[in-house]
């Protein structure tokens, strides 16, 4: 069982502010009416879609998502950014694997605020675990998501470090502290299972 009190208090020590829902709705909740009259920007996000963040944020806020008919770019040059990540490790660190880049550059550059939405299912004890649950567990069942031919997609067990032209594991980034240019980092946990 994850221990949630410890990975908030790292998280505080690495900069980010740290909060904890039991509920996916209470959290959507919380983001609904914090984030109002702003310009947003998503990646791909399987959490923040099944929150049903992806419908309701943009009734009022300027939203952008390439899931909404938008481009990286716009999602890119948003005021605020939300997005999830691949693991967390309760001694802090926040893991995530990316095919296009967008996801993972927003994550660390180019937003004044950046929200990352964690289930608790992407929660494990150490980086090395966390690190082994983003590459093993989430990067096979978004491969399988997206139909690639892939190794991985084809027998959704586990990363095969593979060479295919549709590899979606292209760059990973580790969150060890929050990033300079980003004024307010903030994640929030949720006690429900989440996304990949």
């Amino acid at each position: 069982m994850a221990d949630i009190k410890k990975l908030c208090e790292n998280l505080e020590k690495n900069g980010f502010h740290a909060v904890y829902f039991d509920t996916a709705k209470e959290a959507a909740d919380y983001l609904d009416a914090k984030l109002d009259g702003r310009t947003i920007g998503m990646g791909g996000s399987m959490t923040i879609k099944d929150m049903g963040l992806v419908d309701r944020l943009p009734t009022h806020n300027t939203f952008y998502s390439h899931w909404t008919g938008s481009t990286h770019e716009q999602a890119a040059g948003a005021e605020v950014y939300l997005s999830s990540v691949n693991g967390v490790a309760e001694t802090g660190e926040l893991i995530n694997i990316d095919g296009t880049g967008n996801r993972v550059a927003s994550t660390i550059y180019g937003h004044k605020e950046l929200y990352l939405i964690v289930g608790i299912n992407k929660v494990e004890s150490s980086f090395e675990q966390a690190l082994w649950r983003a590459r093993n567990i989430a990067s096979p069942k978004n491969a399988q998501r997206l139909g690639v031919q892939t190794p991985c997609a084809a027998k959704g067990d586990r990363c095969y470090d593979c060479n295919s032209p549709q590899r979606i594991c292209k760059a990973l980034t580790v969150l060890w502290r929050k990033p300079n240019a980003i004024s307010y980092a903030e994640v929030i946990l949720v006690g429900e299972s989440l996304g990949y």
